[in-house]
């Protein structure tokens, strides 16, 4: 009988104890299943502020700011993903409702590995593998998985780890952009989003010049058609050799403006009156012309013609032309 009563008494301090660390855990703020806040407490001194990269923001996975709220909007899956055309930063790819995945420049891709540690999770939780689909145009091979630092199964891209930002409270969000010089909006690549590099306006310079890849350096109209030299002209005195037949197929460049050039050299730049009455251009005091068999920016078809015919130098020199 002794003996039971003693069992009782230490079942009653048990059960008090247990009563007692419960109660003091609640003001801890909501956990995960894992124990890793993801509530809108804020971050410990010396942790993920931007200064080292993490970032650091209030609220659950999509910045609800509700202390208690569930957190499974951490392990939420991402679903179809899709693909958002942004001015700023390209293209970016969201989860099914629209929020922006980013990726870790500490992370690697080859092998793929999360450097986001648990700490790290709470400003930038994982994207589950599980669940997540390719967005329409996007190759299903890029995604993959990799194991976070809190056990779960983290979808990749092309082997870059997926995260959101805590911060970003609405479809459309990039507040994680840049942040610390290491986390990016992805691109439906996996690699950093970006924007398109803009298309100079056709009307942007009147003269201008493009790298080829075979030629170098050539100088291209307004258009972004390649400018050519005829051999058979002279300089000086100027004087154009393509009449007729020949101006059909080569027709003569018409005067731009100095105030309308961009990389062209200012020496000899000067107009001509042709035999038709017409002004041509004039690069370094040699006429100029483009080619009526070039159907696009970017063709050289006229590059060699007939021996006589080569793309032009912003110094008017032709390009590839044999050395006398």
């Amino acid at each position: 009988m002794k003996t039971s009563w003693r069992s009782a008494s230490l079942v009653a301090t048990a059960a008090a104890l247990l009563a007692l660390t419960t109660a003091c855990g609640q003001d801890k703020g909501d956990a995960s299943a894992n124990g890793q806040n993801v509530g809108n407490a804020a971050p410990a001194q010396g942790g993920y502020g931007s200064d080292d990269g993490y970032g650091a923001g209030k609220g659950d996975a999509y910045g609800s700011g509700s202390a208690d709220k569930d957190t499974g909007a951490k392990t939420k899956s991402a679903g179809r993903l899709a693909v958002w055309d942004s001015k700023k930063l390209g293209r970016v790819l969201t989860d099914d409702a629209g929020f922006t995945l980013y990726r870790f420049d500490k992370d690697t891709a080859q092998p793929p590995k999360s450097n986001c540690d648990a700490a790290c999770l709470k400003a930038w939780p994982a994207v589950p593998a599980s669940g997540a689909t390719a967005a329409s145009g996007v190759d299903p091979s890029l995604l993959g998985e990799v194991t976070a630092a809190d056990g779960s199964k983290q979808l990749t891209i092309d082997g870059w780890p997926m995260y959101r930002y805590a911060m970003d409270t609405k479809a459309g969000d990039a507040k994680g952009q840049g942040v610390g010089g290491t986390w990016y909006a992805a691109a439906p690549d996996g690699k950093k989003a970006s924007p398109e590099p803009a298309a100079e306006p056709a009307d942007a310079a009147g003269l201008s010049t493009r790298r080829d890849p075979k030629l170098g350096e050539i100088v291209v109209d307004k258009n972004g058609m390649t400018v050519y030299r005829f051999l058979k002209d002279s300089a000086w005195p100027i004087k154009s050799n393509c009449l007729g037949a020949c101006a059909e197929k080569w027709p003569a460049l018409a005067p731009v403006a100095k105030n309308d050039t961009k990389n062209i050299p200012l020496k000899g730049y000067m107009t001509f009156d042709r035999p038709d009455g017409t002004k041509q251009q004039t690069l370094n005091c040699w006429p100029v012309y483009t080619f009526s068999g070039d159907k696009k920016p970017g063709d050289v078809n006229g590059q060699g013609v007939g021996g006589t015919w080569y793309a032009a130098a912003p110094d008017g020199k032709p390009v590839g032309a044999p050395r006398k």
